[in-house]
């Protein structure tokens, strides 16, 4: 089970290279950056370009430009999960010896004519390759075997939370079909590794956090981090923002002629809008340099930790 509100946490944020960054994405820049300071806390900048197909070199480019014309600015080198290949196949290994990991050949196609398809569920692997012992050749997937349990967490902003991560979606998938390390994977061997103590990311991933503190406790973690998920901006359908939609792209409000400072207001009343955004945290805007647009810089007006005070979005 996990603690909440560390002191002195230290947290990152890891956007994917696969698009620009939209205000959505300023959201939750806010609570990292946010709730590091007013914690006394690290922020560690982390590229997950784990998706070899769809990163790209100009998406982070653009994404880290965009952070420093903002203002937002890590504690620690930058690091990227495209250069940790190394550190995913040592704890792959140790899974292998264990006897926790398995070859699998099924695509999503053949999982889901072998799953039910239940409204609102996501699809569930049945454990078709858990017995079949397998040898691994290049178009064949590895997956670690999730016994049945329950997971219990304390939510920062969302309360207790009890995950059943084998019913939810059976044996994780470590790396896929085409080479690559999954998600699930590559996050929670980096959370271990880098010693993060508190994610915060968006309340869309709530589902993810059992199965990766599971994960993490079978590749040795005894404590597993602190979560907060945050409410998503959603569309006025309802819909969440989408890089591959281009929504209020940052790129495109700095093409309008918006400054840092309206960009990061932007965000902080969309989220006290759609979400919960923390009272104790504000926006001020600090006298900029000459010749240049002002910068919005998040600071605490208290050291107390957010509290939940409407329920989540969506």
């Amino acid at each position: 089970m996990t603690g909440l509100t560390p002191s002195h946490p230290l947290t990152r944020f890891a956007p994917s290279p696969t698009g620009h960054l939209h205000l959505g994405h300023v959201v939750n820049a806010l609570y990292v950056w946010g709730i590091a300071r007013a914690r006394a806390g690290t922020v560690l900048l982390r590229i997950e370009d784990h998706d070899r197909q769809r990163s790209r070199t100009e998406f982070e480019h653009s994404i880290l430009e965009d952070l420093a014309w903002l203002g937002f600015e890590a504690d620690r080198m930058m690091v990227r999960q495209s250069g940790r290949a190394a550190f995913y196949e040592d704890h792959l290994e140790r899974l292998k010896a264990s006897g926790l990991a398995y070859v699998c050949s099924c695509s999503r196609k053949e999982m889901a004519l072998a799953s039910p398809d239940i409204p609102g569920q996501e699809m569930r692997y049945p454990g078709t390759c858990r017995e079949r012992h397998l040898e691994w050749h290049p178009g064949l997937s590895w997956r670690i075997r999730l016994q049945p349990g329950d997971v219990a967490f304390d939510d920062e902003r969302m309360g207790r939370q009890v995950h059943s991560p084998s019913e939810q979606c059976g044996d994780l998938q470590a790396m896929d079909r085409l080479g690559n390390w999954t998600y699930q994977f590559a996050v929670t061997v980096d959370d271990f590794l880098q010693g993060v103590t508190l994610v915060i990311r968006g309340e869309d991933l709530l589902p993810s956090t059992g199965r990766q503190i599971m994960l993490a406790e079978l590749l040795g973690r005894t404590e597993p981090p602190t979560f907060f998920h945050h409410a998503l901006i959603r569309k006025p359908g309802g819909e969440k923002l989408s890089k591959a939609a281009k929504d209020t792209g940052i790129r495109e409000l700095r093409a309008a002629g918006e400054s840092p400072g309206r960009v990061l207001g932007r965000a902080d009343q969309a989220e006290r809008r759609d979400g919960a955004f923390p009272a104790n945290l504000t926006i001020v805007p600090p006298p900029a340099p000459r010749g240049e647009a002002n910068r919005g810089t998040l600071l605490p007006t208290a050291p107390s930790p957010p509290t939940r005070d409407s329920s989540p979005a969506g």
